[in-house]
């Protein structure tokens, strides 16, 4: 019987910004990837990485990411100088990066990481195009999610 490759990745997430979709309204998606170090890949693979207030600015013809926490690992190396919060580059093409860029300035929109994944063995972070909500809009949200968490409800035992 042949052997299998195994697969040397952990699929699926390691982190999610669970306030980018109560902060901001969010309106575009896309997919991006870092440029990461050696013990930031060996720390996200751990499960180590807090992106809670993440976000994205365009500087010198780069997008940045900024606020994404990664510890360090306590078997990091003693002659490497690790930087949890330090900006990280996102890959992007320069048309993509020219239209966000572009989104940011002239309709004030806010450029946040959503999520952090890998897609085979690379790290993707996942960005959106947001725009800042109202204390008023947030409670319209709430109240729509009571309303199809309790119209399911309903129809699950109509079902019955």
């Amino acid at each position: 019987m042949a052997k299998q490759k195994g697969n040397k990745t952990s699929p699926g997430n390691i982190a999610k910004n669970k306030r980018a979709h109560f902060e901001y309204a969010i309106s575009e998606k896309t997919e991006a990837g870092l440029e990461l170090q050696g013990w930031e890949v060996k720390s996200m693979r751990v499960g180590k990485v807090n992106m809670t207030d993440a976000y994205c600015i365009v500087q010198n013809d780069e997008l940045l990411l900024l606020g994404c926490h990664i510890t360090p690992l306590n078997t990091a190396s003693t002659h490497v100088h690790c930087e949890p919060e330090r900006p990280r580059r996102l890959l992007l093409n320069r048309r993509e990066i020219d239209k966000l860029k572009g989104l940011v300035e002239r309709q004030s929109f806010t450029i946040v990481a959503i999520s952090l994944y890998w897609k085979g063995p690379w790290a993707k972070v996942e960005i959106g195009l947001g725009k800042g909500k109202q204390s008023h809009d947030k409670r319209e949200d709430g109240k729509q999610r009571d309303w199809e968490r309790e119209k399911s409800r309903v129809m699950k035992d109509s079902l019955r």
